[in-house]
């Protein structure tokens, strides 16, 4: 890092404070102007926001490191801005017109309060153990890898550089809602793209340009059925990922992410109107298009420029102690060996974007699910000055808890971005079965919804429980074990997330079946089929021929991906 690199971090963070402190000055005296920005966000804003908050470390790191490892596999779960479509085409209306603050708040007015408060623990407790703490431990990685320093002031530089990006981001998020988040995103995006572009730009030329890169991945096989790593789809006996597998399972862990997850919805639910809200997903499904290229495909260019490099007996990425490179180091190592002066320090301040708004948008979502599903439905009569205030309590709490976890989540670094997966699949199906079910079937009941998400949770903790026991026992997947092992332990994790969804729809299906039909009064306009024409005229009037053209371009780049990697 020379001094121009400095100068331009040190613009970025004047521009950040700059944004900060004129969010602070808005008036923010409620919950709808704290959590949801005052409900008078625009497109641009929203959908920078679902791009900004989606870019994590995980992708810096993990992506990257997915693709220096296995090359496409992992595209199926990036190349997902269809999935976004969805949000905004088929829910939005159902979100907009139910007036809620989060997720566990719908399940309330379409199922029971029961409902309610099983997602919010559900979303909590993933949110502390998972999606904060890996950003956290995957951020200090980053850093320690870009600047170079192992020590500073006798202290690990891991733990400085993830616990000052913890309070840095803590700080505006708790001061400036979620204002501060959805207006830093607009400066943050920007930046993230340009530096990213950046570096793919200057990667392939280091490389020798696009079909080089192709020519020596494709000449690695990744299984004994021919696959290589530029293959998107790979045989179905592949036993990592089964193209099938990884078709139902990315699209189950993406419906709950992008269409029910409270952490990407609330950007959704900040909009002034529904055309805002829909034209926001839109344009996040744009940007959604863009993680491949200038995360995974970065991967795969540092590992085609260690594989060069190894031929005249050099090496570019770091080498792990049992001699293999470090595939997740793949990112870092390409800013810190192939960037100039100034152009080095534009990319940190991507990073550093990346960081907060992933963090940032944490922080307000938890503090969003604690003081609105628990401490608002307890204490319906609190002030709502005071709500604001449990909200930022909330948000420190929730801070804590990630740091103190950071310290387990450090054994998980080589296998980063599968492990968020790997647990995602099993906490996705439960919560994508009440909602799909909830929305498409008004037969579908309380009780149903409800044991639908419990049998996921169960199924999910046991299929996770059994990980641990197993593997900690040195049992290998395939062996002679029992029905339970095979099930809960053997089965490969895409095709047990696809099981576990039917399943879960099985027991609403059921559940429902045998309980009393929902009052037509309690459902009305959240399901399909029960809207009144006036709120039918609302959708229709929210949307135009642009909206229409820009969906078929969004879905015929995704076909054009597929068809390119098949």
């Amino acid at each position: 890092m020379e001094l121009l690199d400095w100068l331009v971090i040190g613009v970025f963070f004047l521009a950040l404070i700059g944004i900060i402190l004129w969010v602070m000055k808005q008036k923010q005296n409620n919950a709808a102007d704290y959590f949801l920005g005052g409900k008078d966000a625009t497109w641009i804003a929203i959908g920078a926001s679902i791009f900004a908050s989606n870019i994590g470390s995980e992708h810096l790191i993990g992506l990257a490191g997915s693709g220096a490892s296995s090359g496409m596999a992992m595209a199926h779960w990036e190349i997902q801005g269809w999935m976004i479509l969805i949000l905004g085409w088929v829910f939005v209306p159902f979100y907009t017109r139910s007036m809620v603050y989060t997720m566990p708040e719908f399940l309330e007015r379409r199922y029971n309060g029961a409902s309610r408060s099983i997602l919010s623990i559900i979303s909590l407790i993933s949110y502390v153990l998972t999606k904060v703490a890996v950003t956290v431990y995957a951020g200090g990685l980053v850093f320690q890898q870009v600047f170079g320093i192992d020590t500073l002031w006798g202290i690990d530089f891991f733990w400085i550089a993830a616990i000052g990006l913890v309070l840095i981001t803590a700080l505006y998020t708790i001061f400036g809602g979620m204002k501060s988040v959805l207006y830093t995103s607009v400066l943050q995006t920007p930046i993230l793209l340009l530096g990213s572009a950046i570096i793919l730009v200057l990667g392939l030329k280091e490389l020798g340009g696009w079909d080089k890169m192709m020519e020596i991945c494709n000449a690695v096989e990744v299984n004994k059925y021919g696959d290589t790593m530029t293959n998107l789809m790979r045989s179905n006996d592949d036993p990592a990922f089964p193209w099938a597998g990884a078709l139902i399972a990315s699209a189950v862990i993406g419906f709950w992410y992008w269409c029910t997850d409270q952490f990407i919805v609330q950007r959704v639910l900040s909009g002034k109107d529904e055309k805002q809200a829909r034209r926001g997903t839109i344009f996040g499904a744009y940007l959604k298009l863009l993680p491949v290229f200038l995360f995974l495909i970065p991967g795969m260019i540092a590992f085609a420029i260690h594989q060069n490099m190894i031929a005249d007996g050099q090496t570019f990425l770091p080498l792990l102690d049992n001699g293999n490179a470090n595939a997740d180091a793949a990112f870092p190592t390409l800013v810190a060996k192939l960037l100039p002066a100034g152009v080095k320090g534009l990319i940190v301040c991507g990073i550093l974007a990346a960081l907060m708004s992933s963090l940032a948008s944490l922080f307000n979502s938890s503090a969003a699910l604690f003081t609105i599903d628990f401490w608002q439905r307890y204490k319906p009569k609190t002030d709502p000055k005071k709500l604001v205030k449990i909200g930022q309590v909330a948000t420190v709490v929730i801070v804590v808890l990630g740091i103190l976890w950071i310290p387990v989540m450090r054994s998980v670094g080589d296998v980063l971005y599968t492990y968020l997966q790997d647990v995602q699949s099993v906490l996705a199906p439960g919560i994508a079965a009440a909602f799909l079910a909830g929305v498409l079937w008004k037969r579908a009941t309380a009780q149903g919804g409800m044991w639908g998400l419990i049998a996921g949770l169960v199924i999910g903790l046991t299929r996770l429980g059994a990980k641990i026991y197993y593997s900690n026992a040195g049992v290998v997947p395939g062996g002679d074990g029992n029905i339970f092992q095979a099930v809960f332990y053997d089965m490969n994790w895409l095709f047990f997330c696809g099981w576990m969804l039917v399943f879960c729809l099985l027991v609403v299906f059921f559940v429902s079946l045998c309980t009393k039909a929902p009052d037509p009064a309690k459902i009305q306009g959240l399901v399909f089929g029960t809207s009144t024409a006036e709120q039918r005229a609302a959708t229709r009037a929210s949307w135009d021929k642009w909206d229409v053209i820009h969906t078929v371009i969004i879905l015929g780049i995704t076909a054009a991906f597929y068809w390119y990697f098949w």
